[in-house]
Parts: structure tokens; sequence; C-alpha cells
């Protein structure tokens, strides 16, 4: 049986749910950062014309497109969107690998019975996409992982590219080496000063020259050039630790500022936390001051925990232990030293405890119906 794998990635992601949810700025050049000090995290087709890109310096993009539509970023409704693309992926296959929030591998070798042939399945992943987000994917199809990603990233965006078995030498012979996965500026240069252009001439010399001078990429490369890639589709593996963090557009050395920022990165970290089934142990405040020196302060309580409150008082008092002099530039919270069920937590009086756990449980079934919008803490309003 040939192996197939599907390589999915959402189109301009973070921007593409910002033009979704927000009608008005469909077919203008939206730019997801936001902070003046920060770098563009996502840019729309539309402001790509501009020259702009992701890892951009806001600043720089703001010359290229300065009518454009400069947002921050909302990671809690990205991630909202992700889990329905990925629900969608999990339900092909029980194969999904998500390497990131916006792009996942899918095994989906021997599915053809129940889905047919890999082209139908594609167009059935991509329809079932949109009706879940209005938004579009990139989808591609190959023999392999480093193959997949390469076609999905063929038409983008709305492409659907599939590269079969018998393909796959005359692919490689027009293929640009800039393109296979792993190649950076740095080594595309090594490459062109070699006399390669094209991922075929990678074979005019011997895998040895490629060791030497490479090492073990090297193998990897040679191999990447003959369309050999064995590496399988991984299921992830839990998470060692969950985080959140923000930069702020204005170095902030407000205490309530920094405080209700706390807060509402408590409410993210738990509910994902919570979503996981995991309990943490240690809690990290992470701060940057406006020099760029950073610091990061943790506590391990004595017992786990999922709790907002929890969460949200530790960090709080860690902030104020570290007793912050400066003006601060980021300031982020994390949970790590993980344990998985339900441990009854000590750490509150039973009435409290029952409280604040009602309180989540709540706000977990409001946003997971109605989304994370749909209701905030009332600390968390703007005056």
């Amino acid at each position: 049986m040939t192996r197939q794998i599907m390589h999915l990635d959402m189109d301009a992601f973070f921007a593409s749910v910002e033009q979704a949810d927000n009608p008005e700025h469909r077919g203008k050049p939206v730019i997801v950062g936001g902070a003046e000090r920060g770098v563009v995290c996502a840019a729309s087709y539309e402001s790509r014309k501009f020259g702009v890109h992701s890892a951009m310096p806001i600043f720089q993009a703001k010359k290229l497109c300065p009518d454009g539509i400069f947002l921050p970023v909302r990671m809690s409704r990205y991630k909202e969107i992700s889990r329905k693309v990925m629900e969608i992926l999990t339900g092909i296959s029980p194969v999904v690998e998500c390497v990131s929030i916006d792009e996942a591998f899918v095994d989906i070798t021997g599915t053809e019975a129940l889905f047919g042939p890999g082209r139908s399945l594609a167009l059935k992943v991509k329809a079932d996409v949109f009706e879940a987000t209005c938004l579009t994917c990139s989808v591609g199809i190959a023999p392999n992982k480093f193959l997949a990603k390469i076609a999905s990233d063929f038409n983008k965006p709305n492409g659907l590219t599939i590269i079969e078995q018998a393909d796959v030498e005359s692919f490689l012979r027009a293929l640009p080496a800039r393109k296979i996965p792993g190649v950076g500026s740095r080594t595309a240069e090594e490459l062109k000063n070699l006399g390669v252009v094209f991922a075929s001439d990678i074979l005019k010399l011997p895998v040895r020259f490629w060791i030497k001078k490479f090492g073990k990429w090297g193998a990897r490369l040679h191999d990447k050039a003959r369309g050999i890639d064995d590496s399988p589709v991984e299921t992830n593996s839990d998470p060692k630790s969950i985080s959140a963090e923000e930069t702020f557009q204005h170095d902030v050395d407000s205490i309530p500022e920094l405080e209700k920022m706390l807060l509402s990165q408590a409410e993210e970290v738990a509910r994902d936390l919570r979503r996981h089934r995991f309990q943490g142990r240690t809690v990290t405040l992470k701060v940057k001051y406006s020099d760029f020196k950073t610091v990061t302060r943790s506590r391990t309580l004595p017992e786990p925990f999922d709790s907002t409150h929890v969460l949200f008082s530790t960090a709080r008092q860690l902030l104020l232990d570290l007793n912050p002099a400066r003006k601060i530039r980021l300031i982020g919270v994390g949970v790590s030293n993980f344990s998985s069920g339900l441990t009854q937590m000590k750490m509150l009086p039973q009435r409290e405890f029952r409280k604040h756990e009602h309180l989540d449980r709540a706000l977990d079934d409001i946003h997971s119906r109605f989304g994370y919008d749909s209701v905030k803490r009332g600390r968390l309003f703007e005056p």
C-alpha cells in the first residue's frame, strides 16, 4: 500500500480570522501584531502586495503599508478556531501531527475505502474547514511529509496539490533547492555557490560529500533530493508547559495595569489546563523590562491546580515580590510540572474552592458555546 501523507496549512491564519470576524476588513490589508515595537505575526494577502511579511518589525510594516489595518493578537480566538480545524482532521484519521496552531500532518494511508481517493478527501477537508470557520486552507498530499509540506505551499491561497509516487522524480527535477524544508537563506547561498539550483542538482555530488559538508543534515538533504523521507506522522505528546505573554504597546509601570494583564493571561492558561485535563504545580512569571533585561520567578505549590484564581493569585504575588522599579515592556505567566486527572485542591478553604471552581466551569461552558469574547470577568473590562 502506497503511503499517503496530507499536510494542511491555513491561509494567512491570524489575519484571515480577523477578516472573517470583521467583514469590513475583508479585501483590505490586515496586519496582525499591533504593538508598535513588536513584529508582524500575520499579514493578509492584500498587505503582502506591499512587501509586508511575518516577523517584520511593525514600524517597517507601517512604512510599507501606511493604510494597513493593524490589529492586536487575539490568541485565544485563534486557538478556538484551530481546535475546530484539528477536530475535522482527527475525524478522518487518528494519526494527526499538529505542527503549529495553523498546520498539521495527517497520515491518510488506507482511508480510500472510507473517503475515496486523496483528491476527494482533500476537497472534503477544505469544504469542512470552510463551513466550520469561514476560512480557506491549502492542502498538499504526497508519499511523505516533506513533499506534502512543499505541495501545500505550491498554490496558496486555497490551493490543492497532489504529488503521486510516479511523479516524484520529475517534481524534484524542477523544484528549486531553496524550497526544500530545512534549507534556510544561508544554506541556499552555499548550495548556489556549489552550482545547486534545483533539488535534483544535489544528486550530482555523492552523499559522502554532503555528509562531510553538513554532517547528518547532509545525509538527510541527499535523501530529500531523492524524494526519500521515512519520518512518521507522530501524534503530539502532551505539552510540558502552558504559557501566555504579551508585549505592551507602551512600557508600563502601573501595578493595576500589570495585574489586569496577568489576570487575562491566567484565565487563558488555566482554561487550557482544564481543556487538556491537566493540573500544574509550578507557576512562572516572566518580565522583560524597558531595557530588554528579562527576569523570571517561579513558585511550586504544594498541590496541583487548574484554577484561574490560584494561578492569578500566585503570579500576582510573584510580581509584588519582584517589586519592579523600572517600566515593563513584556509580561507573561506559565504553568508547568503537570499531573493529569482530578485532584481535590486543599490550598483554599472548601467553600472558596468550590466558588472558584463553579465560576471557572461556567465560564468554560459559555466560552465553548459562544466564543471567548462573549463574557469576561468584570476586572478585565476597560473603564
